[in-house]
């Protein structure tokens, strides 16, 4: 019975070892698995830090694209109430020679009747053509008696009368017009000192 039962602790002992070894196999085994998930999930965390760079660099390029096109709508809106707000600005800068013709042809004195009638059919368009204007925003600059305004006024002479005040206008050569808030000609005149 002592040799059953050495034989019996001998194989128990086996089981035991071979159980540990298979134990130890099982646990490197483990450490391995655990080892590549470790690996996998820093590759991954790696891989995820990439995709949320890539991200926000789309966002980004995104949001500036939104923000360039906000722009741009914004200034199609402007320039388009400016072209309407201007739109006559190009046939008023062609009249102005007409305009200033009339002028001088009003301008004139005349001792016949037939003259004076003809001036005065001349007074009627020039009032016509000067209504039609100032109902699209042209309207004269005025300059005689004023002061100079470089914005509205080019001075072209000088004068040195005591009787006026330093940089008062005393003579307007050329009249000018300005469309709404925008000079199409200043006016050309004479200041004095």
């Amino acid at each position: 019975m002592s040799e059953q039962k050495n034989k019996k602790e001998k194989v128990e002992q086996e089981i035991e070892k071979e159980a540990a070894e298979d134990l130890n196999v099982v646990e490197e085994e483990m450490e391995a698995h655990n080892e590549q998930v470790e690996v996998e999930l820093t590759e991954n965390e790696k891989r995820l830090l990439e995709l949320e760079e890539k991200l926000a660099a789309a966002e980004d390029r995104y949001l500036r694209l939104q923000a360039d096109f906000e722009n741009v709508k914004k200034r199609n809106v402007a320039e388009r109430a400016a072209t309407q707000k201007y739109r006559s600005q190009t046939i008023a800068e062609e009249l102005l020679p007409a305009l200033d013709g009339f002028q001088k042809a009003l301008d004139t004195q005349s001792d016949s009747e037939q003259m004076e009638a003809l001036l005065t059919g001349m007074k009627m368009v020039y009032g016509q053509i000067m209504t039609a204007l100032e109902k699209e925003g042209v309207e004269a600059i005025p300059a005689l008696g004023e002061q100079f305004d470089p914005n509205f006024h080019q001075a072209v002479m000088q004068d040195s009368d005591d009787s006026k005040e330093s940089n008062e206008i005393t003579m307007e050569l050329q009249k000018g017009y300005k469309l709404k808030d925008r000079v199409i000609r200043p006016s050309m005149v004479k200041v004095n000192q």
